[in-house]
């Protein structure tokens, strides 16, 4: 199974009345393709939607200048410490989706990133997702202090704030 294109579009913005908490989120935009069916059952299958969190979270990072290739030159990268997936309505290939993303809340070395994926034709949401992210450094594979010019870059939503708990989900 293969991932469809996330197209990063400076001009998508959340629809009046949308559940978008953010402002400014980072906004894509997203066709998925006959690649991502499920064999049991013809929509698009969840595993795809994890893949699109992933990547947009990827996505929004490298338009700020922290790309993987930027960590794994520091010795760091991000983890995921914990996936919350709602799979609010079907998906099927060739729906337009418009998917949002942001830094809700940050500690030390955790962000919490919200997901909410529409769908264009209708505005209905289809997935909202909250994933728990861990700065790690790589040599020593304990959490790493998040510095001050990524916080700054990411503009959390709720800035200064440790939401949730400072300490990262299931000890990693």
């Amino acid at each position: 199974m293969s991932s469809s294109p996330l197209i990063p579009d400076a001009t998508l913005f959340p629809p009046t009345g949308s559940t978008i908490a953010h402002p400014r989120p980072f906004a894509m935009r997203l066709v998925p393709s006959a690649d991502g069916v499920s064999r049991e059952v013809a929509h698009i299958n969840n595993v795809e939607y994890v893949r699109w969190v992933d990547r947009a979270a990827e996505l929004h990072a490298d338009s700020l200048g922290h790309t993987r290739e930027f960590l794994l030159a520091s010795g760091r990268m991000w983890f995921v410490a914990r996936h919350e997936v709602d799979y609010c309505a079907e998906v099927f290939p060739g729906d337009e989706l418009h998917v949002f993303t942001w830094i809700r809340s940050v500690s030390r070395v955790t962000s919490w990133r919200d997901t909410t994926i529409l769908r264009a034709r209708d505005g209905v949401v289809v997935c909202r997702a909250t994933t728990c992210w861990a700065l790690v450094d790589l040599a020593t594979r304990k959490p790493a202090r998040i510095p001050a010019d990524m916080l700054l870059a990411f503009q959390p939503l709720e800035a200064g704030c440790t939401s949730r708990s400072s300490s990262i989900p299931n000890g990693l």
